[in-house]
């Protein structure tokens, strides 16, 4: 029954998976219709295993991310829509509203622009922060601004948020008291995980030799971006501070930057001096 196939599959999926029990408990909720915590507070030996499982495993076995699967990933306060067509949003991309909280304190921006939005991760993040706030996200990826879209729909925010086919911030009219960015920032020829490697887009993971064309892009946009007293959030790889700051600095903008929860560096921070 239930309880044996569970344990089936996380002894199946502990080759491809560092939480083997979790995954088949969130893959056996999804067949189910329910969610992770019915199926834990139900008699789960009760029940008969439904049909679709296997295959559900048998993807996860090739390697896909569970996000992908299920077709949905928790990120700040909201729950996203995700395809292959997105990244799927990482908690270290927290740190960005994380860092916007902590500039702004009790004031409230009121426009937002988030570069390669994706998935609308990071701007829905912040419209829902600040309910008062309206949001520009711009990608080159039409199929992604499509989830995007779905998901400003799917959370009520459909009204906020405008989403913009666009090279960066090319064109695009300023300023902003908010800008986040989760650029590409992954060097050509490095080892990723397989499941990254094989599922997820590589024009939202790889930025050329050493990871930094897309901020070397980037930066000299800031100065006309960023309103007075405003901020820019911006994602770096764990090693890319120095590189990262002094190409931002260059532009006669101040930097800082904030470490995630596992005390990497992972956000600078970007404010006109």
């Amino acid at each position: 029954m239930i309880d044996r196939a569970l344990a089936g599959a996380a002894a199946r999926l502990a080759a491809v998976s560092d939480t083997p029990r979790l995954d088949a408990e969130l893959l056996l909720a999804h067949a189910l219709g329910v969610t992770r915590e019915a199926l834990l507070l139900r008699a789960a030996g009760e029940r008969a295993v439904p049909d679709g499982f296997e295959a559900l495993v048998a993807r996860r076995l090739a390697a896909e991310p569970i996000a992908y699967i299920l077709g949905s990933k928790a990120f700040w306060t909201i729950e996203l829509r995700v395809t292959p067509d997105v990244l799927i949003p990482r908690p270290d991309s927290e740190t960005l509203i994380d860092a916007a909280v902590a500039h702004f304190g009790r004031r409230e921006p009121s426009r937002v622009i988030d570069l390669g939005t994706g998935s609308g991760a990071l701007l829905l993040a912040a419209l829902d922060q600040w309910p008062g706030a309206q949001g520009v996200g711009i990608d080159r990826s039409p199929a992604a601004l499509a989830v995007a879209a779905g998901n400003a729909a799917r959370l009520g925010m459909a009204a906020r948020a405008l989403f913009l086919v666009g090279d960066w911030a090319e064109g695009v009219a300023g300023p902003f008291d908010l800008l986040l960015c989760n650029p590409p920032y992954i060097e050509a020829g490095a080892q990723l995980p397989e499941a990254v490697a094989r599922h997820e887009p590589h024009g939202a993971l790889f930025a050329g030799v050493d990871g930094l064309d897309d901020y070397r892009r980037i930066a000299p946009m800031l100065p006309r971006l960023i309103a007075p007293g405003g901020m820019a959030a911006i994602e770096i790889g764990a090693t890319q501070r120095a590189a990262v700051t002094a190409l931002i600095a260059a532009q006669a903008l101040e930097v800082r930057c904030m470490a995630d929860l596992a005390g990497r560096d992972r956000c600078l921070v970007v404010t006109a001096r």
